[in-house]
């Protein structure tokens, strides 16, 4: 077998060697159409490179310090503030995953405001205050002449019921100061009936008098004074009730003045609005689905958050709030369920005036908005970071770890976010103690798709 595979071989040698004479002939006859374009291909002896032969590296695209050059970006200090980066060391952390509920600050009914009204008819002689004042219990708030006929006649016959007595009571003591026999005991008997008759008319009528409107003290001002009561004072009311939760002055605020100086006004109609905004309630929509997880929150105590809408401080922040209660009903139409949290109200800012007028400012007010964050559940050991320090471009998610005076594009693996923060999987990609850009990571994206040659998405990277 083998000598037939040499005999083979021995044969095909003068072919192969015809072959490669005949293609050297028409090389070197075709050689000045070549010849001129070998140089395009040979490198001249300045661009050489001293790479040496041996190195592993020579020809990748990896930098220095454990990054590569494609996925780092290095920026000057100036860089660094226009950018606005903030450190963040990464430490895991407790994470509570919260149900995010739209609300506003509302009123509480039947509490928030104290709607006062004319107790008698009359003419409107003086305003004492003033709409936006601050106001305690029982300060003066108008003067009012009385006009109404039927309480001028009311005090007509009290006053005159009052004089018929007394003439009563001066000629029973007179008869009974005269000793037995002069007079008969049928004149004393008569006079003693009429006193108890006059009585009882001027207990009726001071009954009616307190129906019109009048105090007991105004009354009995009447009664000493033997005047007919000309004008009356309307005061600001009492609090009440005892479920107040004010961390301030508790203080009515005049809140809408509903006459004007010299205004004849009949009885009942409204002279004020006063607002008691020491506490007020939150009101947040739920969804049906979300009623467990709420009564959930409810029975385990769980500290309730709110944030201020377009609040950029702390002071946005509304810690500590109390579920109050849940609607025993659902809107029909968009399948809302409200829920209802109590608000412990400050004063935010209090101005006094010459003369003793006040006016304040409290820190929350009906209208305002919030969002909600009710505490569901507890995941331990969470990569707990900001929304502004993770960039979304497809698929992928990336932080930027500072290595040096370089920042390395980081994959991340995004487990859940919310409108406040971002839990990244603690799986390696990061480590306890490294830092990454808190804020200005979506601008060391773009600088370092600008330095790729990449073209930049606009709206690559943003957390909405």
């Amino acid at each position: 077998m083998s000598n037939s595979l040499s005999h083979v071989r021995l044969a095909r040698a003068p072919l192969v060697a015809g072959a490669l004479l005949a293609i050297g002939a028409m090389a070197y006859v075709t050689k000045d159409h070549w010849l001129p374009y070998i140089g395009l291909f040979v490198p001249k002896p300045d661009q050489v490179t001293d790479a040496p032969a041996n190195d592993p590296h020579a020809g990748h695209d990896h930098g220095h310090d454990g990054h590569t050059e494609s996925a780092s970006i290095e920026l000057s200090d100036q860089g660094l503030k226009n950018s606005g980066f903030v450190p963040l060391v990464i430490r895991p952390t407790e994470y509570a995953r919260s149900l995010s509920l739209p609300a506003i600050v509302v009123e509480r009914p039947g509490r928030s405001q104290k709607h006062i009204t004319a107790p008698l008819t009359g003419l409107v002689t003086d305003i004492l205050a003033v709409t936006g004042e601050a106001v305690g219990p029982n300060e003066a708030l108008f003067e009012m002449r009385l006009t109404h006929e039927e309480l001028v006649t009311a005090q007509t016959d009290y006053l005159q019921t009052l004089a018929n007595l007394e003439v009563v009571y001066r000629e029973l003591t007179r008869l009974q100061g005269l000793g037995e026999g002069v007079i008969a005991g049928k004149r004393i008997i008569e006079q003693q009936y009429e006193q108890q008759k006059l009585e009882s008319g001027l207990m009726a009528e001071e009954q009616a008098l307190l129906l019109h409107g009048l105090t007991q003290s105004q009354i009995d001002s009447i009664r000493q004074t033997k005047e007919l009561f000309r004008k009356v004072t309307v005061y600001s009311p009492e609090h009440r009730h005892e479920d107040e939760a004010c961390e301030g002055p508790h203080l009515y605020t005049v809140q809408r003045l509903g006459i004007a100086e010299g205004e004849q006004i009949e009885v009942g109609r409204e002279l004020a609005v006063l607002a008691d905004h020491c506490a007020l309630h939150v009101e947040a929509t739920a969804f049906e689905d979300d009623a467990r997880a709420i009564r959930s929150a409810a029975e385990a105590g769980r500290g309730v958050t709110a944030r201020l809408l377009r609040a950029d401080s702390e002071e946005g922040v509304v810690p500590g709030l109390e579920i109050l209660y849940v609607a025993d009903q659902i809107d029909p139409e968009s399948r809302a369920l409200k829920v209802f949290f109590r608000l412990p109200n400050q004063v935010a800012y209090e101005k006094s005036l010459p003369g003793g007028k006040r006016f304040l400012e409290w820190r929350y007010k009906p209208g305002q908005r919030l969002q909600i964050n009710i505490p569901v559940e507890t995941w331990e050991d969470q990569l707990v970071v900001s929304t502004t320090a993770v960039v979304d471009e497809g698929g992928e998610s990336y932080v930027y770890r500072q290595n040096g005076g370089h920042f390395d594009q980081v994959p991340v693996h995004v487990v859940h976010r919310d409108q406040n923060v971002i839990v990244i999987a603690n799986d390696g990609a990061l480590f306890t103690g490294d830092v990454i850009a808190g804020q200005g990571a979506f601008q060391m994206h773009l600088a370092l798709k600008n330095k790729a040659g990449g073209g930049v998405d606009p709206h690559a990277g943003h957390n909405h």
